[in-house]
């Protein structure tokens, strides 16, 4: 890309039925995304203040509300200056910065799910040999494989796309997207659809592992009664999450790649911004409420809190 195209602005049209009330959406997307930070930190510190949750479960699981303030933090503010200004555009560095940060979040997340997934596989069908096979060194290395490989993922991709030349410079979404840019070039982008593909392909196959695991789990479940709290303490929380996730997320692609830009902006604005805006907020909720170990650990902070108070 040539130096002048760091001076490129694009165009983002994704608010542009949104003209009255912007006051109003404005103070309940703030809201939400406070409660958000809220819930992911009171999680967060939960499993780091509590020596009982050090374990490899919660540790993912804190690495899943880590990435979730990322995720949010990679949209929400960009969203408060569009609600406040009358221009909705953005510069050709911030583009690509809010680009490898949301694509280094699904990566991350999808990740993640599949980590947890393999962890739960373990736990329930190899109990006797659990700590055996997800030793605190082996938790670190999926960690760092895990943010490393979603972080490669988004640089390739941001590469890709910073090579193109543009030919237009308005994004039809509410905030930059690899494909949304892609839209925009008017040269040769094979390349570029070649390492989307490979990416699809890559996730499904994590998918399909994750469902293994699951048809092991679920067949596991079934022989005892205790197993089977297990599963609903423990793996029912993560499904909700993966089922959710993956859904809104395929939702959106589908509809980037084969959509119509032209009609139903309002629906296309929900699907671009659900896998942004539901999972941050959901995950720690599900898990605070089903997992008792950190229900019970949540209140028993908060008490502390109020005696400390008082």
């Amino acid at each position: 890309m040539e130096d002048s195209s760091m001076e490129i602005v694009f165009k983002l049209q994704g608010l542009n039925e949104t003209t009255t009330n912007k006051q109003i959406y404005f103070a309940f997307t703030l809201l939400s995304y406070l409660f958000t930070i809220f819930v992911n930190l009171t999680l967060i510190v939960t499993i780091f203040l509590e020596k009982m949750l050090h374990e490899p479960m919660y540790i993912f699981l804190c690495n899943l509300c880590i990435n979730g303030i990322f995720g949010a933090s990679t949209f929400y503010p960009k969203l408060f200056i569009d609600f406040l200004s009358d221009m909705h555009v953005i510069s050709y560095i911030a583009c690509m910065g809010q680009m490898f940060a949301i694509y280094s979040y699904v990566f991350c997340e999808f990740t993640t799910l599949t980590v947890m997934a393999y962890d739960r596989y373990v736990a329930i069908c190899k109990p006797l040999n659990y700590h055996s096979i997800i030793t605190p060194r082996r938790v670190m290395k999926l960690l760092l494989i895990t943010w490393l490989f979603s972080l490669c993922e988004s640089a390739i991709g941001m590469s890709l796309v910073t090579r193109l030349p543009l030919c237009g410079f308005d994004i039809d979404k509410l905030y930059c997207t690899n494909w949304a840019v892609v839209k925009l070039s008017c040269a040769d982008t094979t390349a570029n659809n070649i390492y989307g593909y490979i990416l699809i392909v890559s996730h499904i196959l994590q998918a399909l592992l994750i469902m293994v695991s699951y048809i092991h789990i679920i067949r596991a479940s079934v022989r005892s009664r205790a197993e089977q709290n297990k599963f609903m303490q423990t793996c029912l929380p993560h499904l909700i999450s993966l089922t959710n996730f993956t859904i809104a997320l395929a939702f959106d692609v589908l509809y980037a790649r084969y959509g119509s830009s032209s009609r139903l902006q309002s629906f296309r604005n929900f699907l671009a911004v659900e896998y942004l805006i539901v999972p941050p907020l959901l995950n720690p909720l599900i898990y605070g409420i089903k997992l008792n170990q950190i229900r019970t650990r949540i209140m028993r902070l908060c008490s502390r809190k109020i005696h400390a108070v008082k």
